[in-house]
């Protein structure tokens, strides 16, 4: 009785290398997307402020503005956290709330609310200033209900009246209260009203008083960032 059985021709040397890589190819992709072997995503840090953030004055901001010195820290302790600078000059709280939605587009991790300082400088009722920065907050929640927030608190002169600065320094840790948020007592804590670490207006801080703001918000901000680091 004859064979019947088709027989399948040997593949060709030609094929027969292709096919091992792409064997090997599947393989390797297999192996790359194990859970176990996934990398850890990046997470997001953004500090949300006014000039103060976004570095104004200095001759580069991007490298020596608080937010770029407080990455520069986050790297050297091998932690996957990048730094998102939304400081934008002259903003106020009423301004960040109006902004604040175009920043949440991407995932954030934690938010260090930065506003307040040009409210006070205007004179602008701490209560007004207060809603702002608690509208801020739940809109960001909303999004990110995991999200970490941390708040910078803010002092001003004795020149703007007895009254008016101990409301709007006492509107900082009140929020941070109601929010369940961490508060950072004065961003400006060695800095403000010290001629060395500010530049000729007196207001915005130089470089070197940059680097003294990083090291008052990287004592509150580094042990929430526990357990980000690379493997």
């Amino acid at each position: 009785m004859p064979d019947r059985r088709i027989k399948v021709p040997a593949l060709p040397r030609w094929f027969r290398r292709p096919a091992r890589l792409v064997a090997c190819w599947l393989a390797a992709l297999a192996v790359a997307s194990s859970p176990a072997l996934a990398a850890t995503p990046m997470r997001t840090i953004v500090f949300f402020g006014d000039s103060l953030t976004a570095g104004y004055g200095l001759p580069d901001p991007a490298a020596q503005a608080y937010p770029a010195l407080i990455q520069d820290k986050i790297d050297a302790a091998g932690l996957d956290w990048r730094i998102v600078n939304a400081g934008l000059s002259g903003e106020t709280t009423s301004g960040g709330l109006r902004r604040v939605d175009w920043i949440l587009r991407q995932p954030v991790d934690v938010f260090v609310l930065a506003l307040g300082a040009n409210d006070g400088l205007r004179g602008i009722s701490p209560d007004v200033s207060r809603a702002n920065l608690e509208q801020i907050i739940r809109r960001v929640r909303a999004k990110n209900p995991a999200a970490k927030i941390v708040i910078a608190g803010m002092q001003m002169p004795p020149a703007m009246g007895a009254d008016y600065t101990r409301a709007f320094a006492e509107m900082f840790p009140a929020v941070a209260e109601k929010h369940d948020a961490t508060l950072i007592p004065f961003l400006l804590e060695g800095v403000g009203g010290r001629l060395e670490y500010n530049q000729g207006d007196r207001i915005h801080p130089n470089a070197t008083g940059h680097e003294r703001i990083a090291e008052t918000v990287w004592a509150t901000l580094a042990p929430l960032l526990a357990g980000g680091a690379r493997s």
